[in-house]
């Protein structure tokens, strides 16, 4: 349902269905996390985020699909605590039209839920589950709590590495490495530690079974979510929601405790499905995130629709090779380096990048990242190094096709700790191939620090000896 500015900007929170407290015997307390934010400033990265994702996806602009999870959203906040809704948030129900399974839920109260969501989900009840999971996230403000543990000044901004490089590394805008980033959205922002979506698998359960559905309905999607994973499918809801483990067996217990109040009509379910079905094809976000490189968005991902990145020298001139001389290089308060002294540094709301001239910039209307090194975060799927490496990597590749591995992962040393570096043959966007290493350890225990180097690899042997004296230089912060 489209609606127009002063709307969006008012987000009026009318036809809220008013729903009585049942009582709920021993359900699991949940208390909100540290947070040295104010709510306003959940409603401000909220509101600025909402805005890039109606420019970049798919929006669907059906007035009786957008209607129906509007109502099902509003039933699902008049069935939160009253404690946690602050009245300042500004709460909206979008769909969009993407294949994937995933919802995802802003800071201050946006939400979007992709067609996939539905299409996967059995009934209404699952829908609501996964919304009511996401909406748990907002009234507990965990991006806003994850900002105020975040030491890395990034972090801080709310403005992640979900995107490797932020430019295209690789031969055409199709090809750039992407983890799912939402658009630059951020780690911060909707990437979650298996304690806040523990959290909110909790909370999530006691507003369903307030708002009149079974929780175990939560659980039943958890259990397709996983199974489409396994089938081969790469659900992007589990890239940023990592499994705190015992998922099934935890919310059906919580459900035991519940008393659900009395059933939600879910007639409406029925007739939105072949509605989705009658509209144009879901757009993959591979194809979602192609179009914003092209001109339906930003020159890169994670720019925020804003100017074009600064370009150091000229994409396709000769570079030279890496100075013998090195300088200081200080990431605010996570990691020192030292780097040559004839690279520049260029910074981002999703990485740091420290490249030599005519390394980085605007090759023919595409942004580009063919030599230099780039150092970031994401946020660790697992606590075992390897596996939450591979699981990271898995997502790059699914949206990089052409990206091959190199052999088997190395096992280093980087700032005194274990460390893995991988290696990657990409298509160069100078023509031929490229060769993509990266280097992850763990910066905290959900949290991975990661080095990448980019070369073509008929200009490797040039510059591998400053990529290693940079990896070895590299000096993370205690946390």
């Amino acid at each position: 349902m489209q609606r127009n500015a002063a709307a969006f900007r008012a987000l009026a929170f009318v036809g809220v269905l008013v729903i009585g407290w049942i009582p709920v015997g021993a359900q699991t307390e949940i208390k909100l996390p540290k947070n040295k934010y104010k709510p306003s400033k959940d409603v401000e990265l909220g509101k600025e985020a909402a805005a890039e994702v109606r420019k970049q996806y798919p929006i669907i602009h059906d007035e009786v699909i957008s209607g129906y999870l509007t109502k099902l959203g509003d039933r699902l906040v008049a069935a939160a605590p009253a404690n946690l809704k602050e009245p300042i948030y500004e709460y909206s129900f979008t769909p969009v039209n993407v294949k994937e399974i995933n919802a995802f839920a802003l800071p201050g109260g946006p939400m979007f839920v992709n067609r996939g969501m539905f299409e996967a989900a059995a009934d209404e009840g699952q829908v609501a589950g996964v919304m009511a999971h996401e909406l748990s996230h907002v009234l507990l403000r965990h991006g806003t709590a994850n900002m105020t543990k975040a030491e890395n000044p990034w972090l801080q901004l709310g403005q992640i590495a979900g995107v490797v490089g932020g430019a295209v590394v690789g031969g055409t805008a199709g090809s750039a490495i992407i983890q799912g980033s939402q658009f630059g959205l951020g780690s911060v922002l909707l990437r979650y530690s298996r304690d806040f979506e523990k959290q909110a698998d909790l909370l999530g359960s006691q507003i369903m079974a307030r708002a009149g559905y079974d929780p175990r309905d939560l659980a039943h999607m958890f259990e397709t979510i996983e199974k489409d994973s396994k089938g081969g499918g790469s659900p992007q809801w589990l890239s940023s929601h990592p499994n705190p483990g015992n998922r099934t067996a935890y919310i059906n217990k919580e459900a035991e405790q519940l008393t659900v109040a009395q059933a939600a009509d879910s007639g409406g379910f029925t007739s939105i499905k072949p509605r989705l079905a009658a509209l144009a094809p879901a757009k993959t976000m591979a194809e979602v995130e192609r179009g914003a490189r092209s001109g339906g968005g930003s020159s890169r991902s994670g720019s925020g629709g804003g100017a074009a990145p600064p370009s150091v020298g000229t994409p396709g001139q000769p570079v030279p090779a890496p100075s013998l001389e090195y300088r200081d290089l200080k990431g605010g308060n996570v990691f020192r380096a030292t780097v040559p002294t004839n690279w520049t540094s260029v910074s981002s709301s999703s990485s740091l990048r420290v490249v030599p001239e005519n390394g980085y910039g605007d090759l023919k209307g595409q942004s580009v990242f063919t030599h230099g090194v780039e150092f970031g975060v994401v946020t660790a799927s697992s606590t075992d190094l390897r596996e939450a490496t591979t699981l990271w990597l898995r997502g790059l590749r699914e949206s990089n096709p052409e990206m091959r591995p190199v052999g088997e992962p190395e096992t280093l040393q980087m700032s005194q700790r274990s460390a893995l570096a991988s290696s990657f043959v990409n298509p160069s966007p100078l023509g031929g191939s490229e060769r993509v290493t990266i280097s992850t350890t763990f910066l905290a225990k959900d949290t991975l620090f990661y080095y990448l180097t980019v070369a073509p690899e008929n200009d490797l042997a040039g510059f591998q000896d400053a990529f290693e004296r940079v990896r070895r230089s590299i000096r993370l912060s205690s946390r």
